[in-house]
């Protein structure tokens, strides 16, 4: 077995997988990108379009976290051994709406759930990440809305902010869900500040226009990434220790110095 086929064959056996067939496309590194925003930024607009348009691997986080808790699992069962079966429907599933009013005025209570969806939701996406590596993959998106909040940034090869102005994010708030400005403003103070994600960006799409601009613009982001990826993939797959030092060098980067980018790039 080559040096290349040693490293992969314990991903492939660990995910069930057919091992011959997966190791001779997994020897490049594959670009990470996390992908994040604000409410009523537009960040669900550009997901769709890197899924849908460009084909794009993406890996959504609000999903996995509706698929951990699905009658059965892990998690599931934990939340039921903490909240009681009275969180649950007849037929099994979660009673969202009940277990949101237990943990909305319980500080405590909501750290206890966040400590068993969390890990869950972190351990579906590493999966996931490793599937799409070893089926050869030279990018994979990671749209997470808390991707700054939970650190996880810290973990992807670059940061994508979905951005717009705040006072843009009012008036698009506002509109969607026909509230009041008191009530917008309530819910946008409640999340972190969209400028300050920007801090955290890595590329920046501005969607404060129309959505043909989104577009154009979206399409002027994948166009880079392909490059990118390209250049990654091949050196790679040339050189295998070069996809491993990239990825040390990365992660260590991100996590033994907070880098707050001065120069914003927006596409």
């Amino acid at each position: 077995m080559s040096a290349q086929n040693a490293v992969v064959q314990p991903f492939a056996t660990f995910l069930g997988s057919n091992a011959s067939f997966l190791l001779p496309k997994s020897t490049s590194l594959m670009l990470v990108i996390g992908l994040t925003g604000g409410i009523a930024t537009g960040k669900s607009t550009v997901s769709s379009l890197l899924q849908t348009k460009h084909h794009i691997p993406l890996i959504d986080a609000d999903i996995l976290a509706r698929q951990v808790v699905e009658p059965g699992t892990p998690a599931l069962k934990r939340i039921v051994s903490v909240f009681g079966q009275d969180i649950l429907f007849p037929d099994g599933t979660l009673d969202r709406k009940k277990l949101g009013s237990i943990i909305f005025n319980d500080e405590t209570k909501r750290k206890q759930l966040n400590g068993i969806v969390h890990p869950a939701v972190r351990w579906a996406m590493f999966k996931e990440v490793v599937k799409y590596w070893l089926s050869g993959e030279k990018m994979c998106v990671l749209d997470i809305p808390l991707l700054v909040e939970s650190r996880l940034w810290r973990w992807v090869w670059g940061v994508v902010l979905v951005y717009c102005p705040k006072s843009t994010q009012l008036q698009r708030l506002m509109a969607r869900d026909n509230s009041s400005s008191e009530e917008a403003s309530s819910r946008l103070n409640s999340q972190l500040d969209i400028d300050v994600k920007l801090g955290y960006a890595d590329e920046v799409v501005d969607n404060s226009g129309s959505r043909e601009e989104l577009e154009t613009k979206v399409d002027a982001l994948v166009l880079k990434l392909h490059r990118q990826a390209g250049l990654t993939w091949k050196l790679g797959w040339l050189f295998p220790p070069w996809g491993i030092f990239s990825a040390a060098c990365i992660l260590a980067y991100r996590n033994l110095w907070r880098r707050i980018p001065s120069d914003r790039k927006k596409v």
